[in-house]
């Protein structure tokens, strides 16, 4: 079969004429717009708010391709549509082909008839989508809840329309994102043409998964236009050796063959931490009976067995992920689009930030329900670095209608993308929607209420398309087109019946924790409410002031001014940044170090959670914070900057992450020390404590050998705090806990007895030196006095620092690599921390 991307010589203009351009595809209306000139730059300071006009348009796409005699002889001349956004009819040489209403299916029309030697013309006349729901708004019964759509920023007052339309619904804002709703060809289109016959997807199930045999069943799809007998061959795509051959005889349009075969002492494939992700590329080939080839697949696949264990026990239901029969305890954060734009993300974009997960130690990421189903390469990416993949349908904080068009559509969505991503050994879970099952639930069952502001009968209606859609729609397709892989309703859910909500004191299920920042709860509540999975949690921080100024002018850096509420979507958020600030550190007045020291609570806070989840497995096995990235530059609960800059957070992470830790709580007059190990062995070491006041004066010190478990939390520890302290000020000393074997570090944590706030800190003497060692960078870091979260940063230099936002103890020297494609300017380093802000 022979594919041609058509994606040269495309050109843009609206259906009134006034705008006109070179377009590119893959690509969205508002990125040709701003190549063309017609707007700045969406992000800038509030240019957003001027550009809501486009999405009230409709735009024509139009290009010419060539169809070749080689392939106008075909018996099949097909134009494969990845991903059309959203509304679009399709002409080819003016004849209309397809009328397509969904970004995340794929459409395939036969256009044989119409084709002709040579140009041929190709238009997609892509309807506004807000004119359309609105259209769709007019006709239903009852407006929806959408609690995420901006529509006021949209300029459309109360007027919600993202519900009706099967797009990526942050595309209509989100509390961390912009109103920038799109229109264009987001994915590839493909000119495929084929004689006979052709496979058209191959799905490797895995019935039974061990170390000593790998039992596969190849299920090979094909479209065949008349009777066909030929061979099929499974073959090694790295060794050409093949694993079975089989002959086949097809009939119908569209057959099925089951090729079932073993593999000895296969490589399974592992999340991190566990071991490697090995994967296996397969080749299916299709020969006709002179044993000439007519089609063949290539499939890359890992071995594996991955369940979701939902146990009963003395109070309450397990809900932890068991790889390859090993219960594993989940790190990891929620994933949102890379770009409001998301056809401007690329390869090396996915790179960074798959990368960023696995430096931060994580072993999962969930692909949140209002973005989209991500592309191949996000997964491909994931499989091979041992990523597990918690995936959402896109359905997110909405209730949604049920009309049969609605339904199928919604159906085939699900199809579409199940039968695209099923090969992918990281995912782990499907799950249907994000926080639909809390928000409908009643105030008094913990949830948001949302079912009271509706009459009886419309609430029996909208419940009902609710259980039509996450009861039976998407469970079916997760049944007929997966090979048992587990399905979850709803994300947060205490069971699998529909009217179970996880509140925050249930014993079952996964939870979404925000009586911290929405619920104003203190950070220390953290430990107060633990469930049986974290699957969001989180706080909020500004970008670093170097991100800031891409946004922002000198007139606007103010957390009040516009372009800085702006840059915050949460309703209550910057203020709330202040005021959990206050609760717990001196708020600065400078507008850069309130910057820096947002970054210092969001990282403070989160660790407490984190520490609280590990420390409580196996009754808790998976935490996930809100979030990992962002869309655009913004405050919001990101780790990492819409530029992939690590914040504070992701550092912290990346050390509260590690396979082995060691917790410090305080439980009336004792210090308590936990170790926490997803090793899969005991860990015998030495744990060493010691204690020291701000000038590095040592007051206590004391070791012991300790046993940390395997795949657990042990105390290892207990230690009147009085012997710590001796007679020091509490606010005036630090704790060190270490485990060491043979007298390498292998975790070490830090304890204060004080909020930071509280501390009595000194001016210190801080020294630098840049060292070169074996062609790498080192900056040598030491103190005389107690260095409250160190912020080190080459200004206008993009410099990684292996190591940052963090404590330097005083007399102790701490070396951290530099990694930069720049020529370091050592003049620019500057430091930042709790001594010096203003």
């Amino acid at each position: 079969m022979k594919e041609v991307v058509i994606q040269k010589q495309w050109t843009y203009k609206s259906a009134d004429g006034l705008y006109s351009g070179i377009a590119v595809v893959p690509g969205t209306i508002h990125t040709d717009l701003l190549a063309n000139g017609f707007i700045e730059d969406p992000f800038y300071r509030v240019n957003e708010k001027q550009q809501q006009w486009i999405d009230k348009k409709d735009w024509e796409y139009t290009t010419v391709f060539n169809i070749s005699k080689e392939e106008i002889e075909k018996d099949n001349i097909i134009l494969d549509f990845k991903g059309l956004d959203t509304y679009a009819d399709v002409y080819v040489n003016d004849s209309l082909v397809l009328e397509a209403n969904n970004m995340f299916r794929e459409w395939e029309v036969n256009i044989k008839k119409l084709a002709i030697l040579g140009d041929n013309k190709l238009k997609v006349l892509l309807h506004s989508p807000i004119k359309k729901g609105l259209e769709l708004l007019e006709k239903a019964p009852y407006a929806y809840p959408a609690i995420n759509d901006q529509s006021e920023n949209g300029e459309m007052g109360d007027k919600k329309v993202s519900v009706f339309t099967r797009k990526a619904g942050y595309h209509y804002g989100w509390d961390w994102g912009p109103r920038l709703v799109t229109s264009g060809i987001w994915r590839p289109v493909i000119l495929k043409a084929w004689n006979e016959i052709r496979i058209t997807d191959v799905f490797v199930k895995q019935p039974n998964i061990t170390k000593e045999e790998a039992k596969l069943i190849f299920d090979v799809s094909v479209d065949v236009d008349e009777q066909f007998s030929g061979t099929i061959n499974i073959i090694n795509s790295e060794t050409q050796s093949i694993y079975k051959s089989i002959k086949v005889d097809l009939k119908s349009e569209n057959e099925k063959i089951a090729v079932p075969f073993s593999i000895q002492k296969p490589k399974l494939w592992w999340s991190k931490g566990l071991g490697l992700p090995n994967m296996y590329n397969f080749t299916v080939q299709l020969l006709g009976n002179n044993d000439n080839e007519v089609s063949r697949k290539e499939i890359s696949t890992g071995l594996k067995s991955i369940k979701l264990i939902r146990e009963k026990d003395e109070v309450g239901e397990s809900f932890l992920f068991e790889v390859n029969g090993i219960r594993t305890f989940i790190k990891g954060a929620n994933y949102i689009p890379n770009d409001n734009f998301v056809t401007r993300v690329t390869e090396s974009d996915y790179k960074k930030v798959i990368k960023d997960a696995v430096d931060a130690n994580m072993n999962m990421l969930r692909v949140w329900g209002g973005g989209i189903y991500e592309s191949d390469t996000f997964y491909k990416l994931c499989d091979e670095n041992g990523l597990l993949v918690w995936q959402d349908f896109m359905f997110a904080c909405s209730m949604y209608p049920g009309d049969t068009t609605f339904l199928e559509n919604v159906k085939q969505e699900a199809i579409d993308n199940v039968v695209r991503l099923r090969n992918h050994p990281s995912i782990a879970l499907w799950c249907g929607n994000n926080e639909m099952n809390a928000a409908w639930s009643h105030y008094s069952d913990g949830g948001w209420g949302w079912k009271e502001t509706y009459e009886e009968k419309q609430r029996e209606e909208i419940h009902n398309t609710y259980l039509e859609i996450f009861h039976k729609i998407l469970p079916e397709v997760i049944e007929k087109y997966t090979d048992g892989d587990d399905y979850w309703p709803s994300s947060p859910q205490a069971g699998f019946e529909p009217e179970k909500h996880a509140g925050y004191e249930n014993t079952s299920g996964d939870m979404h924790y925000w009586g911290v920042w929405h619920g104003k709860h203190p950070f220390e509540d953290f430990e107060k409410y633990k469930t049986r999975f974290m699957s969001e949690y989180g706080f909020q921080s500004f970008p670093d002031f170097e991100t800031v100024k891409k946004y922002a002018i000198p007139e606007d850096f103010d957390i009040e001014s516009d372009v800085m509420a702006s840059h915050q979507r949460s309703g209550i958020g910057n203020l709330t940044i202040k005021e959990y600030m206050g609760w717990d550190y001196k708020v600065p007045s400078k507008f850069e170090d309130f910057l820096y020291m947002s970054q210092v609570l969001q990282a403070r806070g989160v660790k407490m959670a984190i520490e609280a989840h590990r420390g409580a497995m196996p009754y808790c096995m998976g935490t996930m914070y809100w979030q990992l990235n962002d869309c655009w530059p913004v405050a919001s609960w990101s780790s990492t900057d819409y530029y992939h800059k690590w914040k504070a957070l992701h550092y912290t992470v990346k050390k509260v992450y590690e396979s082995i830790i060691l917790i410090v709580k305080q439980e009336g007059k004792s210090i308590v020390i936990k170790g926490v190990s997803d090793e899969l062995q005991d860990v015998k070491g030495n744990l060493r404590i010691t204690s020291v006041d701000f000038n590095g004066n040592e007051i206590f010190t004391t070791s012991k050998k300790v046993t940390v478990l395997k795949n657990a939390s042990t105390i290892i520890n207990e230690i009147n705090k009085n012997e710590i302290l001796g007679k020091a000020n509490s606010n005036q000393v630090v704790l060190k806990v270490e485990l060491l074997n043979d007298e390498e570090i292998v975790t070490n944590n830090l304890y204060y007895f004080s909020k930071p706030k509280d501390f009595q800190l000194l001016k210190p003497s801080i020294k630098t030196e840049i060292i070169i060692k074996k062609g790498k960078v080192f900056l040598k870091v030491s103190s005389d006095k107690l260095v409250k979260d160190l912020y080190i940063n080459f200004k206008n230099q993009k410099v990684f620092l292996s190591d940052n936002y963090f404590d330097l103890l005083p007399n102790e020297t701490t070396l951290l690599e530099l990694t930069t494609d720049e020529k370091l300017d050592v003049d620019s380093l500057e430091l930042k921390h709790l001594q010096n802000l203003k």
